[in-house]
């Protein structure tokens, strides 16, 4: 064995032991990055199976029970009806996630749309 490839032989460990943490920490943002996308697919879900029940005409309490149901745990719903329009949002606050996930839907009220005879 040649005496520079022994000398050699202690870079690679350095290298290594340097290296491995940062891809811990790279693989940790990546997961982390995953959940957060997942919840804000699941608070978008929420808000449209909410203000598809609203929709439907059903009692505010069943609209929140059914949104709950849909989104992360902790997340706070709030539904607004303006006129024929129900508005449904999600909110995941931070202490869940290092930010806020937000989603909203609208819906047109059924009891809004006009009759359209049937036969």
């Amino acid at each position: 064995m040649c005496r520079s490839e022994a000398r050699d032989g202690g870079y690679v460990t350095a290298e290594t032991t340097m290296v491995i943490p940062v891809l811990v920490l790279l693989t940790a943002a990546l997961i982390w990055g995953l959940m957060a996308a997942a919840a804000q697919v699941r608070c978008v879900d929420a808000a449209r199976a909410g203000a598809r029940a609203a929709a439907r005409s059903e009692t505010p309490d069943t609209v929140r029970w059914v949104t709950r149901e849909a989104a992360p745990s902790g997340a706070r719903v709030s539904v607004v009806r303006t006129g024929d329009l129900i508005r449904v949002r999600v909110t995941v606050p931070a202490p869940r996630f290092p930010m806020t996930l937000r989603a909203a839907a609208v819906a047109l009220a059924e009891d809004a749309v006009g009759g359209g005879g049937g036969p």
